[in-house]
């Protein structure tokens, strides 16, 4: 089981030329294990990114992410009282950026990867990452 970063979810289904080989593989191993986590906190962030403009995709974004949910491999992780108290104690120094908190603490919550190609996250030594 592995969890997703909002941007890898985006390129997995829209652009998988843009993943690396291990998180390519990452994917497919979990997606034959039924095993693809997404944060909720990533619908709200795609949400967020159609609406200003800076992400268009080529459908309705509610039928984009109703395509991903119908998916029987991919299971959507609500943001519960434990990811979001966790997001805000993270041991060590982690960024600022709200979503991003909530991802990593819903992997490291649940002791999964967390599929990534932030570099902040991937630098951080409390989440196990994939990339």
């Amino acid at each position: 089981m592995i969890v997703l970063d909002t941007h890898i979810w985006i390129w997995w289904i829209s652009n998988p030329e843009n993943l690396s080989n291990a998180a390519s593989q990452a994917i497919s191993r979990a997606v034959n294990e039924n095993g693809i986590i997404i944060s909720s906190i990533s619908t709200w962030e795609i949400a967020l990114l159609v609406e200003k403009g800076r992400l268009v995709l080529s459908i309705d974004v509610r039928d984009w992410v109703r395509k991903t949910e119908g998916l029987p491999f991919v299971r959507f992780m609500p943001v519960d009282n434990t990811i979001a108290l966790r997001s805000v104690a993270m041991p060590g120094q982690f960024h600022s950026d709200p979503a991003d908190r909530i991802i990593a603490a819903t992997a490291m919550t649940m002791g999964l990867p967390l599929v990534t190609r932030d570099d902040k996250i991937l630098d951080y030594p409390h989440v196990q990452t994939v990339w």
